[in-house]
């Protein structure tokens, strides 16, 4: 039985918004979810990196995951919005309170350093409209040998037809591009209603062009991954597991998840 993982969640400072969407992932069968918190730096004036809000001030208590007899696992994600490479700053000390760390490139300029040099666990995939640039599949093999993945959210084209236009367009374009590796599926909904369960989210990568087994891993296997490149990128030594994720990863061996620890690839 696979770990069902929605990487996306956007953070609302509204409590009773968020806990509303915390317990529908939860319902849904997603074991591990992330609280994303967006910064769009910009050229006219400074602005702090913000700071995760602890789990226990947005909710009493997490909610038990569908079918599993332990409460969804809450993580810290931060996605950078880029478009001047000044804004990213990858030893920023700001960026060790989260677990993981994205970035979404706007520039193909951007896109390449991302998938080359940038030291991240997920580069985003803007969907809601036509991108700037070709995917070309040098950068792209870069960042799949590093152990970077590719998102696609899924949550824009629930709510407008143009934005699901573009949202399969470039999703397909991506999978051609890296032929269905290194490739996650995640939400982004602003909303409980936008939430969809893995095995719809699974057909809906079969619409992207992912075959069944990749689509499968797109919301499992591979986001996996992605919690095992985050912790070799913030360890200095080059361990893969802490003691508390080592310990998670014998528990998710213990539900009938498939080991990532091989796919996960040290930066």
């Amino acid at each position: 039985m696979a770990v069902f993982m929605d990487l996306n969640l956007p953070f609302s400072s509204d409590r009773s918004h968020l806990g509303s969407i915390i317990e529908t992932a939860a319902h849904l069968g997603f074991s591990t979810i992330a609280i994303n918190y967006v910064f769009e730096p910009t050229a006219k004036k400074k602005q702090e990196i913000p700071t995760p809000t602890p789990i226990s001030e947005l909710m009493d208590g997490l909610p038990v995951v569908q079918g599993r007899s332990r409460p969804v696992r809450v993580l810290n994600r931060l996605t950078v919005v880029i478009t001047d490479s000044s804004h990213f700053r990858p030893n920023a000390p700001e960026n060790r309170r989260f677990d993981l760390l994205a970035v979404q490139p706007t520039t193909e300029k951007l896109f390449h350093a991302a998938c080359m040099v940038y030291d991240i666990d997920i580069i985003c995939v803007p969907v809601t409209e036509k991108l700037p640039f070709f995917f070309k599949r040098a950068p792209i093999n870069g960042a799949i040998d590093r152990g970077v993945v590719f998102e696609v959210s899924y949550s824009a084209a629930i709510r407008d037809s143009t934005m699901r236009r573009y949202t399969i367009a470039n999703a397909v374009s991506l999978v051609e591009s890296c032929k269905g590796k290194n490739v996650i599926l995640s939400s982004a909904a602003e909303k409980a209603l936008e939430l969809r369960g893995p095995y719809d989210i699974t057909n809906l990568g079969l619409l992207f062009g992912l075959s069944d087994g990749d689509a499968k891993e797109a919301v499992s296997s591979t986001c996996r991954s992605v919690l095992l490149h985050a912790e070799t990128r913030k360890t200095a030594s080059g361990i893969i597991y802490t003691t508390r994720s080592q310990q998670e990863a014998l528990q998710d061996s213990a539900d009938g998840e498939a080991p990532a620890a091989k796919r996960a690839k040290p930066t």
